[in-house]
């Protein structure tokens, strides 16, 4: 039986450490403005959003956006192509396992008007990455980044620029911030309370094994079926997927949603190896009309579209 392969987060996670030693210092955060980028987004092929990134006065380069990146990353091709010095060797915290690996040195990147200085990042292989490069949080924490799945379009804004107007149907769930990632705590899955990092560099949603203990102790994890699952170093990991009911987040239903089963490595190291936990991918995502991720003020807003209703919103997802 042919497994089917599914691509998880870039470097989801992706505590970036000199092999020897301490963590460098993140890139500062781009100087704030008057008003939001509205980028044009294009997909990659895993469903991905990417956006045109330029380096220095070379590009633009498609880079998937990635909300469970720690660090920004590229394609180790494309620094070649660059002449891009190296930095420090790094340990490396991708989806599926912990790993050396060299970054190098971007001088300057700028994506929507924006520009971030010496960028310390990994360079992994394009093949496995899928696009040019990474676009993590570290390039977007002090901003708010809206998707907006009808228009294909992705809007950075600075946090503290008052927030657009968003229909009254819109849902609004604060959030927790855990180094750096944004962790929505009012989910539930089957009626089991969960934490849910929202992960738009992931193709598909994975759970824990902690969860799927407690929906098989209360009789509700469907009949499974094996994948593998492989993160943008190559490595790959066995997962079990099925399809669940229901998903909550503040008032929404998302209804018969592909998961798959796995104690992927972003779980321990955002210390949710011991509670029930989401990455929610870009398969869910993208069955929302628009998503806002507001970084400092720790808020995510979900507008389900014309299919919406303020409470009970249901959406239904099918299997690929």
């Amino acid at each position: 039986m042919k497994l089917r392969l599914l691509v998880l987060s870039a470097a989801a996670v992706a505590g970036i450490a000199p092999a020897g030693g301490q963590e460098p210092p993140p890139a500062p955060p781009p100087a704030p403005d008057e008003a939001g980028t509205v980028l044009g987004t294009d997909e990659d092929k895993w469903a991905r959003m990417t956006v045109p990134v330029t380096i220095g006065r070379s590009g633009p380069y498609d880079f998937v956006v990635d909300t469970g990146a720690e660090r920004t990353a590229i394609a180790e091709e494309l620094a070649r192509d660059l002449q891009l010095g190296l930095g420090n060797r790094a340990r490396l915290h991708s989806m599926t396992e912990v790993s050396h690996i060299q970054t190098v040195l971007i001088p300057d990147l700028e994506v929507g008007g924006r520009r971030v200085r010496d960028i310390h990042a990994p360079a992994l292989q394009r093949r496995y990455i899928g696009a040019e490069g990474i676009l993590g949080v570290d390039s977007l924490q002090s901003q708010r980044v809206s998707f907006d799945f009808a228009r294909q379009q992705m809007t950075v804004t600075n946090s503290n620029r008052r927030e657009e107007s968003w229909p009254a149907d819109t849902i609004v769930v604060t959030a927790r911030n855990r180094l750096g990632h944004l962790v929505l705590v009012d989910a539930s899955v089957e009626g089991q309370k969960v934490w849910v990092i929202l992960d738009t560099g992931a193709q598909t949603t994975v759970a824990n094994n902690v969860l799927r203990r407690k929906l098989e102790q209360k009789g509700r994890l469907r009949a499974t079926y094996p994948i593998m699952l492989q993160s943008v170093t190559g490595g790959q990991m066995a997962a079990d997927q099925t399809v669940v009911k229901r998903i909550r987040l503040g008032g929404i239903d998302i209804n018969d949603m592909p998961v798959a089963f796995a104690d992927v490595h972003p779980f321990a190291q955002l210390g949710l190896s011991d509670r029930p936990a989401l990455l929610l991918g870009m398969d869910a995502l993208r069955l929302f009309e628009r998503v806002s991720v507001d970084f400092p003020n720790r808020r995510v807003r979900l507008l389900g579209g014309s299919r919406s209703q303020l409470q009970g919103t249901r959406f239904a997802a099918r299997l690929p």
